[in-house]
């Protein structure tokens, strides 16, 4: 069977990340899910149906969705927000094991709970802080998050990626994870193999981003169900036990540390400019200068606590204007806008220096020009956009070794 079509949902859609890097291979996304919940108007709900139409796109809360009206799908993507997922036990019904209402990470579960035929495979993206929160009880979440997997049946491999390593614009560190449910070939073909060699050599991730080797693995047994991990997990842990990157099968974690192998072209943030035209707002204004310059400057504020200490709070210089020689910062949702900020990016050019357009943001997380070019859509919206969005290109080399390995093994 050669190069099946196979089929995705995808949650958190955002303006569509996910299905821009996936559908580059044979993955079709079949069902889409956005929803903002602080906002009257769906904005990134609109860009996305501007882009790849309205039908099969749901724009309402996710956890008011039924299961049943999800269609049965291959693979489930999304960037689920982090949250804290600590989990309730209801008296009255030991299986009512969910976490707190809100957190979007119980939707994922509960549709992989309920769906009759489970999604094969998982993919999904997150901030690398998931793997060590909270702060006192180090990688609790990402423990009740495995735990929770392993229950509904599948293992999970996860690697921390810095997009820029790999030569690609932005320097973004995101944790991404591909699970496999047991019924498949590549859970048997993991469950055989030397744990090391698929983290560094055979596996999905590893063949889509290559790491130098690593001779050391820690092993962490997951004990007990959610309500016992969410209670006990690493209890007075100054660290988290998981490293950037791991594998989870059959309730034995296996994680080590690596470091990227990449030899190959870099972009740069001159590389994204747009030389062209850029319109007067987008510069500085002499009157702001001076702000600009003291919000990115080194400073030392006397700040004040709740109750009452007064301590000194020291912040370093940023380098002022960015580099262009290289990968740029992380965009923050906040890069939109004339108000000076210490987070901004801002680049020096033949006119003086400006802010980035949002053509340029797009460019960093590597979508296309304009991608989120709508009318009733303003640049600080669209600058919004994309420091929720994710490097695509890096769901784009995730996904086409997915399918390679899932054309391979599963159909062979």
């Amino acid at each position: 069977m050669e190069n099946k079509t196979l089929k995705v949902a995808e949650l958190f859609a955002g303006v569509g990340g996910f299905r821009l890097g996936l559908e580059k291979s044979n993955f079709k996304v079949v069902w889409s899910n956005q929803w903002e919940p602080s906002t009257k108007m769906q904005h990134a709900s609109m860009v996305y149906e501007a882009r790849f139409g309205k039908e099969n796109h749901s724009n309402q809360d996710i956890a008011t969705v039924p299961t049943d009206e999800i269609p049965d799908h291959d693979l489930l993507c999304g960037g689920f927000p982090c949250q804290d997922y600590s989990v309730a036990t209801t008296l009255h019904n030991s299986k009512g094991l969910k976490g707190k209402k809100g957190v979007l990470w119980w939707s994922i579960h509960r549709i992989l709970e309920e769906k009759k035929n489970k999604p094969k495979y998982l993919f999904l993206e997150n901030v690398d802080r998931l793997l060590k929160s909270p702060a006192k009880q180090r990688g609790r979440d990402f423990a009740v998050m495995l735990q929770s997997l392993n229950e509904l049946g599948y293992a999970v491999e996860w690697r921390v990626i810095n997009a820029a390593e790999y030569g690609m614009p932005q320097r973004r560190r995101r944790v991404f994870f591909i699970g496999y449910h047991k019924s498949t070939e590549l859970y048997k073909k993991l469950q055989k193999a030397d744990k090391i060699d698929w983290l560094t050599k055979e596996g999905t991730i590893a063949n889509a981003f290559p790491v130098n080797n690593t001779n050391s693995i820690q092993e962490i047994e997951l004990k007990g169900d959610l309500v016992e991990i969410t209670n006990n997990f690493n209890k007075n842990g100054k660290l988290s036990p998981f490293q950037n990157t791991g594998l989870l099968i059959k309730g034995k974690v296996y994680t080590t540390k690596t470091e990227p192998n990449y030899n190959g072209k870099r972009t740069v943030l001159a590389d994204v400019l747009q030389n062209g035209e850029v319109t007067p707002e987008f510069f500085i204004d002499e009157k702001d200068k001076e702000k600009w310059e003291y919000l990115k400057g080194a400073k030392t504020i006397e700040r004040k606590s709740p109750d009452g200490f007064v301590y000194k709070y020291s912040e370093g210089g940023m380098i002022y204007p960015d580099a262009l020689d290289n990968a740029s910062r992380t965009i923050i949702t906040g890069e939109g806008g004339k108000s000076p900020s210490r987070f901004k990016h801002v680049v020096a050019t033949d006119r003086g220096l400006r802010r980035l357009t949002p053509i340029e943001l797009e460019r960093l997380n590597m979508f296309p020009d304009n991608h989120t070019k709508l009318e009733g859509i303003s640049d600080t919206k669209r600058a919004f956009f994309m420091g929720n969005a994710l490097v695509v290109g890096v769901i784009e080399k995730i996904g086409q070794e997915l399918y390679k390995q899932i054309n391979q093994f599963e159909y062979a």
